[in-house]
């Protein structure tokens, strides 16, 4: 009996959870169309206050971006900032064993088993 007890609670958390998770994806969905359209969405948080602890979304600053999302020059970087090639097993282990052989740890350890 009292496993069901547990289960049925467990149950009740993690419907809880779930529904906690969408609430907030549809709110800072909401916000971030807000943010693109001109903040219509940030005077309906600024009279509700930090009731959501998110008081940096109630504000009316202009957004600042990461400096890694800029150029040398300020601009908005479009191109993707991870780009990842995919080379075999044997070409990867090679760069590996290179990488090794030449770290500095690997002379001091060579010069000590001869």
């Amino acid at each position: 009996m009292l496993h069901l007890l547990y289960i049925l609670a467990f149950t009740i958390l993690a419907l809880i959870a779930v529904a906690n998770l969408i609430r907030n994806l549809i709110m800072f969905s909401f916000d971030r169309d807000g943010l693109r359209s001109g903040g219509g969405s940030y005077s309906r948080n600024s009279q509700v206050g930090n009731q959501g602890g998110y008081g940096y979304l109630s504000s009316n600053k202009q957004i600042t971006p990461h400096p890694e999302l800029l150029d040398s020059t300020g601009k908005f970087i479009k191109e993707p900032l991870l780009v990842m090639r995919s080379i075999n097993v044997e070409d990867a282990r090679q760069q590996l064993d290179a990488l090794y052989e030449s770290s500095p740890g690997q002379k001091s350890e060579k010069s000590e088993e001869a």
